[in-house]
């Protein structure tokens, strides 16, 4: 099992931004849990972040063939990204959204969510252990 982690904008920024909501464990904390939880499920993975709309979209397309599976935060383009949900389902790849914070219990425009309309499984304020979830998820199927 190859896997995909997209993250959207500002994730990089983790611990730093909003700390309350987000957590205090910053982006590389994450970047080697990923790491660490592919070797226990003995899967690969590869980890991309953008703040950068396009460069989503490029690489969900480059994706196509490569990856078997998709793990996506798509952070604040959740919300507004028709081209991200495209490209989604236009690869065709099994995909998992992931949002740390609980956005059901967020503003109101945080409960549309775009991007999760081509997402078979959806893990939402689990922290970054939501992260481990999705791919376990994709690994299980």
């Amino acid at each position: 099992m190859k896997i995909l982690v997209i993250n959207g904008p500002n994730i990089n920024m983790l611990g730093i931004r909003e700390p309350g909501i987000y957590g205090k464990e910053n982006y590389e904390t994450l970047l080697t849990n990923i790491k660490e939880w592919a070797d226990e499920l003995n899967c690969q993975v590869e980890c991309f972040q953008s703040n950068h709309e396009g460069s989503i979209v490029d690489k969900i397309q480059e994706a196509y063939g490569v990856f078997d599976g998709i793990v996506i935060n798509p952070a604040a383009y959740t919300h507004t990204s028709v081209a991200i949900l495209d490209a989604l389902k236009s690869v065709g790849i099994p995909a998992v959204e992931v949002h740390i914070s609980d956005v059901t219990k967020r503003e109101d425009f945080r409960q549309i969510s775009y991007a999760g309309i081509a997402c078979e499984e959806h893990i939402i304020g689990k922290g970054l252990n939501g992260y481990k979830l999705a791919m376990e998820y994709l690994c299980n199927k």
